[in-house]
């Protein structure tokens, strides 16, 4: 009997993931089930925005491994200016578009339906953070942080959480870090002149 109580409960909050901070604090993301797709543990959330600042106003940020949402809808939620979220996955782009809208979102979070890469080397916009978190066992980070480079504004923060830290670029240098579960994440900046 505890043991069907704890699934049907586990089942009811399963693909689901709550804001935990700013405007829509609280509101929960729902999410079907994709391939790779873990969303960043609530902690590690915690964690991230008060290492980036509670509000975000005026940056423009990139969720580009969008997924749940959770890392792009926490910008919003904290008042970026502007919010893109890269994901590759219909489903999972049509269910973000949706929130948006629920949400009151949509004149600051932008859902592209496009992979990262590409994505990264045909947009010209400028990014003041950046989250990256590709599903575990992603391999393309030398292609990625090429590609990256250009589309960063001066001084952009950069969130990565993989399964193992990739070698970073020179134009990067990790300034926090941490490991939760089977992850590890960093938040790295470009390197301040005279350094």
């Amino acid at each position: 009997m505890t043991r069907q109580k704890t699934e049907k409960h586990h089942a009811k909050h399963r693909n689901r993931v709550r804001i935990i901070g700013g405007s829509c604090r609280g509101r929960q993301l729902v999410f079907a089930d994709a391939a790779g797709l873990r969303p960043t543990a609530d902690s590690v959330r915690e964690r991230l925005f008060n290492w980036l600042g509670q509000d975000l106003s005026g940056l423009a940020v990139l969720d580009l491994f969008a997924g749940s949402g959770a890392l792009g809808f926490e910008a919003a939620s904290r008042n970026a200016q502007s919010v893109c979220l890269c994901e590759i996955h219909a489903q999972t782009a049509a269910a973000l578009q949706r929130q948006a809208q629920e949400f009151g979102l949509q004149d600051r979070l932008r859902v592209v339906r496009q992979d990262a890469l590409p994505f990264l080397q045909q947009s010209s916009l400028k990014f003041d953070v950046v989250f990256l978190d590709p599903p575990f066992g992603w391999e393309k980070w030398p292609e990625l942080f090429k590609a990256l480079e250009n589309r960063l504004a001066d001084q952009a923060a950069v969130y990565i959480e993989a399964e193992a830290l990739p070698p970073l670029p020179p134009y990067l240098e990790v300034r926090r870090e941490g490991r939760a579960g089977k992850s590890v994440f960093v938040l790295a900046r470009q390197p301040e002149i005279g350094n």
